[in-house]
């Protein structure tokens, strides 16, 4: 979306910030070791504008001082360049460099001899990377502002083929990172997606940008979010009141189509919008007034940004509604067995802490660490006269509580994004030796996160006190845990866990656990 107005009343101090800003320039590079065809170069050539742009006048007497200008200014479009000076051939050996020391291949080069004996047309062409080749005694001026308009606008179609290649080529390099957002890092994001778009900018319009300025702000709901400046915008110093001014306008451009009233000329608004809603808007504020045309590279990366923007938002969603799922049911199962209080939160933690010691990365320790308050889901289907029994089971009301592992199973397979948690609901009472339940799984045959649920409960289970007996002393815990785990653990994880339970990593759980047990003992 393109903003042009003008309101001299309100905006005087921005068109005298304007005034003040460089203005962009076309660079030409006049090599010759007579001043006077330096001097009527410049007078021939000092009303010329090309897009906009005027002419900054760059001038060398040799080819020596030439190199040290071009080493200087990287960004000449053309050099007039004789061939005679201080050498017969230093001109020639100056478009050498240029092209091949340098490696300039942009910069056009237009050859301008008094002595074409010396520098045949042809020769010159045919061996040298240049552009055209003139006898001085041709150069009108008239034919001087036409062989300069040409260069120009050569070298500014090219660089915008080349400029639009590398903005194409970032944008493609950056867009995978646009859909790898998460929620910690919303705000590097945010700043990230405002440098990149900035980058291309330039790119797009052919380097005549050199001051851009402005913000990236999201909509929640009424309010306007600024997530990102860029600039003066960042600014402690920049004025509040004309920021939310502009968040005001820039709303009800994007939202209402009003007339942008009271924003810079230069300025530009473009919408974060997908074919649903308006996540926000950028708000950017250029040195000269920019055509629609030249957007389209800054359009492609804008149309990354808001679907990358609206990925996440609908995987977010995804993960509330994810672990709301996983809380409810949850709270459901502690709710059945009153005897457990806190043993679901507890589990979560202790889960997430092994996870963490035995190395995994941070999306499977996320994925570990909700599903593990399901693990005991299926209890819901036991009846309460065996669940809440204040003394050990029977062998046949023991044949009854073991079958929560399937209730569990059956409970959660009509949700596919609950399969994690369904596998820990499922296996955790699986052993090492095979000698588990339900489908007495053996070694690596029980998945991971069953394997570290299965420890961590069984932990748990002895450091906490149950209506049939008192909590077990934490040194009692580590015998029993050793003595058992050849059959019923996975020994890397059983290791693993003594380990960190060993040397105090679970030194504030264990404090927790005796207030808890003190308590309700």
């Amino acid at each position: 979306m393109r903003i042009h107005q003008k309101k001299p009343a309100d905006e005087a101090a921005d068109e005298s910030q304007s005034q003040q800003r460089q203005e962009p320039v076309w660079k030409i590079l006049i090599v010759d070791d007579e001043p006077d065809i330096i001097k009527i170069t410049k007078i021939n050539l000092k009303h010329f504008v090309y897009v906009g742009r005027k002419l900054e006048f760059i001038e060398a007497e040799s080819a020596k001082e030439a190199r040290e200008k071009l080493d200087i200014h990287s960004d000449i479009a053309l050099a007039l360049i004789d061939v005679v000076m201080e050498t017969d051939d230093a001109g020639l050996r100056l478009i050498d460099y240029i092209r091949n020391k340098l490696g300039n291949k942009l910069i056009r080069i237009v050859i301008r001899t008094g002595q074409p004996g010396l520098a045949p047309e042809r020769t010159i062409i045919d061996k040298y990377d240049v552009n055209d080749y003139k006898d001085k005694t041709e150069l009108t001026a008239q034919k001087l502002y036409t062989t300069v308009r040409f260069s120009i606008k050569e070298f500014y179609n090219i660089v915008m083929l080349d400029n639009t290649r590398q903005a194409l080529s970032h944008i493609i390099q950056v867009t995978p990172h646009l859909y790898n957002l998460k929620l910690s890092y919303l705000e590097q994001y945010f700043h990230w997606v405002l440098t990149q778009l900035i980058y291309v900018f330039r790119l797009g319009h052919t380097g005549m940008i050199s001051t851009i300025e402005g913000m990236l702000a999201t909509f929640e709901g009424a309010d306007v979010n600024l997530q990102a400046t860029i600039g003066d915008f960042e600014l402690d110093s920049f004025n509040e009141k004309r920021r939310n001014e502009i968040f005001e306008i820039c709303k009800k451009v994007v939202l209402e189509n009003h007339h942008p009233r009271g924003l810079r000329a230069e300025s530009i608004v473009i919408p974060l919008k997908t074919s649903k809603h308006i996540l926000g808007f950028v708000y950017l504020e250029c040195n000269q007034v920019i055509q629609n045309k030249d957007l389209d590279m800054v359009q492609v990366l804008i149309n990354q940004c808001t679907a990358g923007l609206d990925n996440f938002k609908l995987h977010h969603d995804l993960e509330k509604s994810y672990d709301q799922s996983i809380d409810m049911l949850a709270i459901v199962s502690e709710f059945k067995d009153q005897t457990i209080a806190g043993h679901i939160d507890r589990i979560q933690e202790l889960t997430k802490r092994l996870s963490i010691a035995l190395g995994l990365n941070d999306q499977e320790v996320e994925l570990y660490t909700k599903a593990s308050r399901l693990h005991d889901i299926g209890k819901v289907g036991i009846p309460d006269n065996i669940l809440c029994k204040p003394a050990r089971l029977t062998p046949e009301e023991f044949k009854i509580i073991i079958k929560h592992t399937t209730f569990g199973d059956k409970i959660l397979e009509k949700a596919p994004n609950l399969e994690i948690a369904r596998i820990v609901a499922r296996s955790h009472h699986e052993n090492w030796n095979g000698s588990g339940y339900p489908q007495g799984l053996c070694g690596t045959e029980i998945p991971m996160v069953a394997r570290i649920v299965s420890v961590v409960d069984v932990f748990d289970a002895l450091a906490s006190p149950r209506p049939y007996k008192k909590p077990w002393a934490i040194p009692d815990i580590i015998n029993e845990l050793e003595s058992c785990s050849i059959v019923k653990f996975d020994p890397i994880v059983i290791t693993t866990f003594l380990r960190i339970l060993k040397n105090g990593e679970l030194g504030d759980l264990i404090k927790e656990y005796d207030n808890y047990n003190s308590f309700n003992t």
